[in-house]
């Protein structure tokens, strides 16, 4: 499995507050997109494969939103965020 507890708690410790800081806008954002890569990585192998294409395209609206909510919110954590994920915005 690609996505251990131990992954999980490495990605919010780095983009978040902690390790157990699964709340927080950046640490969603950031689980998102490692969700995403992946996903992405394994539509080029299986690009037939629609039940991954729909739960990718889901991951992508939600990061969409999350980044839509920080940028509303706090345009400097928005900036942030992007910068440190390397997202086209």
């Amino acid at each position: 499995m690609y996505l251990t507890p131990e992954v999980k708690k490495e990605i919010f410790k780095e983009h978040g507050k902690n390790e157990a800081d699964s709340g927080s806008a950046e640490s969603q954002v950031a689980l998102f997109t490692f969700r995403i890569k992946h996903l992405t990585e394994h539509m080029k192998a299986n690009h037939k494969d629609l039940g991954t294409k729909r739960a990718l395209m889901q991951l992508v609206g939600k990061r969409r939103k999350m980044l839509a909510y920080l940028k509303e919110q706090d345009i400097e954590r928005y900036r942030a965020i992007v910068k440190k994920l390397g997202l086209r915005k």
